[in-house]
């Protein structure tokens, strides 16, 4: 008999079907050609190729030249532009608002064969590292109120280029998917003063059954109602508001989880396409005792089609307990 579950955050409602369940082989992925080094405009030699950098960590060489390792540039067609004064009009009964804000594309190493599961783990903490500074860059300016972090891997999954990257959008509003995990971490927290998603810790690890894998700093599990199979949540141990206010162990050790967690899910899922985000609180807001920044990684295994766009609900192949189950015994870390 297949399951009702809901989401205690956002009170979102999926489907999880328990009696066939697909196991990991159980899933076609769509085959997408490489595409080759040749044209890649984020390869080094390639600099001219595309806007000047705004931040780059190297080993040498000059601004906008080979010898770097990471390299972070504005978006060639951004979604949102940082020049400009912000205005607000109504056109009748709408709104609109010119468009303000910063699109910035993270090269997460000068390797085109390269990918985040493959890269040495000082080079996966460089990445995190590269968020935190262009998040405290772009805070500073006040007419930005949100900046969203996130990664499209594979063509299926929304890649435009083959070589592995991120993408940064910063936004003059706060998106209404963030505002509702975050008012439904504020209910709760008025009603029992204290984070749902320490809760969420708490009783993960006293249960057990949907724990990926554990560090002193981090919890990587598969969510109660996730909306998709193989969905993992990466969520620190200890409560911070804001994903830029981390340390450098906690960093250091982020880098360790999420590479382990990539390598699992190529290993159980034959290294498939995927989209990760950071979930975290409004940049001008301080420190906020209610929600809780974590990380969600959601491998690209089915289609959201028409029951889910006219429902809201989803409808998930895979029980978590049984995902977290393929993941725990692979052994990589």
């Amino acid at each position: 008999m297949p399951e009702l579950r809901k989401d205690p955050i956002t009170g979102r409602w999926v489907i999880i079907a328990t009696d066939r369940p697909r196991r990991p082989g159980d899933f076609v992925r769509e085959q997408v050609a490489p595409r080759g080094v040749r044209a890649c405009p984020f390869c080094p030699d390639s600099e001219d190729k595309t806007p000047p950098e705004v931040l780059a960590y190297r080993d040498g060489g000059a601004a906008n030249e080979p010898g770097w390792t990471l390299r972070v540039i504005p978006n060639k067609f951004p979604a949102l532009r940082v020049e400009g004064t912000m205005e607000r009009q109504g056109e009748g009964l709408y709104d609109k608002m010119t468009g303000i804000g910063a699109h910035e594309v993270i090269i997460e190493t000068a390797d085109h064969a390269l990918t985040l599961a493959d890269m040495p783990e000082k080079r996966v903490e460089d990445v995190f590292w590269a968020f935190r500074d262009r998040v405290l860059d772009l805070k500073k300016d006040r007419r930005l109120r949100y900046i969203l972090l996130f990664k499209n891997h594979g063509e299926a999954a929304g890649a435009s280029i083959e070589h592995t990257h991120s993408q940064l959008i910063a936004l003059p509003v706060v998106p209404k998917r963030v505002q509702e995990e975050m008012t439904g971490a504020r209910r709760y927290y008025e009603f029992k003063e204290r984070c749902i998603y320490c809760d969420i810790i708490r009783q993960e690890l006293d249960t057990g059954s949907r724990v990926v894998l554990e560090t002193d700093h981090y919890l990587a599990i598969s969510p109660y109602a996730p909306r998709f199979p193989f969905e993992t949540w990466i969520l620190p141990r200890i409560h911070r508001s804001h994903f830029e206010d981390f340390d450098a162990p906690a960093l250091q050790n982020l880098a360790w989880v999420f590479r382990a967690l990539l390598r699992k899910l190529d290993r159980v899922l034959e290294r498939p396409p995927y989209n990760m985000v950071i979930h975290t609180s409004p940049i001008q807001e301080g420190p906020d005792p209610s929600y809780h920044w974590h990380i969600e990684l959601i491998p690209k295994l089915t289609k959201v089609a028409g029951f889910e766009w006219g429902t809201g609900f989803y409808l998930n192949p895979t029980p978590p307990e049984e995902a977290a189950k393929f993941l725990r015994d692979t052994g990589l870390s």
